[in-house]
């Protein structure tokens, strides 16, 4: 592993443990070189399929295009990045569960609007207006419209694993 700090290959580590659900291990490492330490994650190389995008070219799934794209969409918002780790996690399990060799961008792209709409509506609507690219504001209103409706009937129950973390304000002084 090589060293961040000053590029050097010799370290030793110091602890290792498990996360996320036992799926990475975590290892805090201390450099030989400089004796500064770090931390690396290691996560077994699953098998992911190709991304087939619109114009039919083929690219390696990227779990930092969806954590970026997620990031933008809840920016602001009450969503803990421990949080989109674990959409991003649940995206990426479904994509090599499901076996395929090859899958179309848009059927990402769906699983990442079904999670933010149980997650958070406002970053929903955020994402699906930049992923559907609304022609005119009658689409966007629809789309409004919908979850609005479905807002009616009863809000979305919120996974545990979604629940936001809430803090309290701070008093003025």
């Amino acid at each position: 592993m090589k060293c961040p700090f000053c590029g050097g290959f010799d370290n030793r580590v110091i602890d290792s443990r498990l996360s996320a659900g036992g799926e990475v291990t975590r290892r805090r490492r201390e450099c030989e070189g400089c004796e500064r330490r770090y931390t690396t994650y290691e996560r077994v190389e699953e098998v992911l399929p190709l991304v087939v995008k619109r114009d039919d070219r083929r690219e390696v799934f990227d779990r930092m295009k969806i954590l970026s794209g997620l990031r933008r969409a809840c920016e602001k918002r009450p969503v803990s990045e421990e949080l989109l780790e674990k959409v991003v996690d649940r995206i990426e399990r479904e994509l090599v569960d499901a076996g395929d060799k090859e899958v179309p961008s848009t059927h990402i792209g769906e699983k990442v609007m079904r999670q933010l709409k149980d997650l958070d509506q406002v970053a929903y609507v955020r994402f699906a207006s930049v992923y559907r690219s609304f022609k005119d504001i009658r689409e966007f209103m629809d789309e409004l419209s919908t979850l609005l409706d479905r807002g009616a009937e009863r809000p979305p129950e919120r996974p545990a694993a979604f629940a936001p973390t809430r803090t309290e304000p701070k008093e003025r002084v």
